[in-house]
């Protein structure tokens, strides 16, 4: 980079950062400038005998320039990539066999555990959203006010730093791994409004609010999905092996008599709640999908035009 164009300030190297990862994944843009920003903070921080410019000059054949360090983000992401990706399958050729390929996909059973782990997640953001929001409007007549609204939206934005990699772990959407850089030396007036004016201080606690909903939804369609799939499949397992001792089409537990399907409909049955547990499985692996694009439209911060 020549001295024409080489930043004279921090604010200038991240724009260049910025604009050198155009078109990149946002997660990774925010990862990118959170560790420039951090690093040549605490380089300027730790030379105050130099001006920023002299700082930044020797921390572009350090650290590099930005677009080198964006080249590094971009062979380093791929290769994180590669390392956490799951182990490929080898794809069927058949229709009938990429229809039942869902039992062997691993995203599956953990889109699966997401939606059976959402309503306990919902019910969590909801109460903390709601009691935040609350508290901060409460106090907004006395002094404490104020600092409490700060404190709750850096609470929200650590909350969202967790959901983000729950998210990432368990559906594969690349979510950020670490925080925006908390802005320093501002007036207060300056950061509530910057606050304010965030899309991402209300995109959050939308998702915060909307995931209880969305967990009861979730939850609701994982049970009564996987629940009945698996009644019909063993119900009828169960008829055809236990037929000749009930003898009543029925199974007694506890004095209480449990139906079977008769020996002529058990293997419709079986062949009915095997194709409604595949359906459930594809749809559960959609929705873990969907969601994944969904947290990661209101969770992660924008990357500005440069």
């Amino acid at each position: 980079m020549n001295d024409r164009t080489a930043p004279r300030s921090i604010e200038q190297y991240l724009a260049a950062l910025k604009e050198a990862l155009a078109g990149e994944d946002p997660a990774l843009v925010q990862d990118a400038l959170y560790d420039a920003e951090e690093y040549l903070r605490a380089e300027v921080a730790a030379n105050p005998e130099r001006n920023e410019a002299d700082t930044l000059e020797l921390i572009a054949s350090t650290y590099g320039a930005p677009d080198e360090v964006a080249a590094a983000y971009r062979t380093t992401e791929k290769q994180l990539r590669t390392a956490l990706a799951p182990p490929p399958r080898k794809p069927s050729r058949t229709a009938l066999g990429r229809f039942f390929g869902v039992y062997g996909d691993s995203r599956t059973w953990t889109a699966l555990f997401f939606m059976l782990l959402s309503l306990v997640t919902g019910i969590v953001y909801f109460t903390a959203t709601i009691t935040g929001l609350s508290l901060s409007a409460g106090l907004l007549v006395l002094i404490i006010g104020i600092p409490f609204f700060l404190l709750f939206v850096g609470f929200t934005r650590v909350l969202a730093l967790a959901e983000g990699r729950l998210i990432e772990g368990l559906l594969g959407e690349r979510m950020p791994r670490r925080p925006v850089y908390p802005s320093k030396g501002m007036p207060i007036g300056t950061r509530i409004k910057e606050m304010l004016t965030d899309r991402r201080t209300w995109t959050t606690m939308f998702y915060f609010l909307v995931m209880l909903p969305l967990g009861i939804l979730y939850f609701t369609i994982a049970i009564t999905g996987v629940t009945a799939g698996l009644g019909l499949v063993f119900g009828s397992i169960a008829g055809l092996l236990l037929e000749a001792g009930v003898g009543s089409g029925g199974i007694s537990i506890d004095d209480s008599i449990y139906m079977t399907p008769s020996p002529v409909l058990a293997p419709v049955v079986l062949a009915l709640g095997v194709l409604l547990l595949t359906c459930v499985l594809h749809l559960v692996r959609g929705i873990g999908h969907v969601h994944g694009n969904f947290a990661k439209h209101l969770l992660v911060a924008r990357a500005d035009p440069a």
